[in-house]
């Protein structure tokens, strides 16, 4: 089996037919709007952010797969808060309710160091905290103190 890996920065739901990805399938002999549809497919939960994309092909029988990476944190965390950019003077330039954080935390997850859902949080809340980005109206330390004291076990226990 041979497979060749294809890694394209797709705009989420956004593939088209066209460079970068049409020109690098065509020659494989893939039905290029299967792979299109495939890519938007996987991809729509981040329209208007820069995804990794990898599409792994089976060169003899034509078959493909597709993984999708996730944006940056801050990326989700500036999409969810629809900003453009984070604080640079340490102060606050938006609030994650809990939901949304989790939110982010699920998109994540694969990627994240994190054994558990709650470090997975603790970690997410640690860039929010660099960005200026307030949790449920407190900065950042005191939600992971909270966290620390088990405030959100209910939450965090799955």
């Amino acid at each position: 089996m041979a497979n060749e890996v294809i890694e394209l920065l797709i705009e989420g739901g956004k593939a088209t037919g066209g460079p970068p990805l049409g020109p690098k399938i065509g020659p494989m002999g893939l039905n290029i709007n299967e792979v299109v549809n495939a890519i938007n497919e996987r991809t729509s939960e981040f329209e208007g952010m820069k995804i990794p994309v990898k599409v792994i092909v089976d060169t003899e029988t034509k078959k493909f797969d597709i993984e999708v990476g996730t944006p940056p944190t801050s990326a989700l965390i500036k999409k969810e808060l629809n900003i453009e950019k984070g604080s640079s003077n340490g102060n606050p330039v938006g609030n994650l309710t809990l939901e949304q954080l989790l939110k982010i935390v699920k998109m994540k997850r694969g990627q994240l160091l994190a054994n558990s859902l709650k470090a997975a949080v603790k970690e997410v809340i640690g860039t929010c905290i660099s960005m200026g980005v307030t949790v449920d109206g407190k900065h950042g330390k005191e939600i992971l103190k909270e966290i620390e004291e088990g405030r959100y076990d209910d939450k965090l226990s799955q």
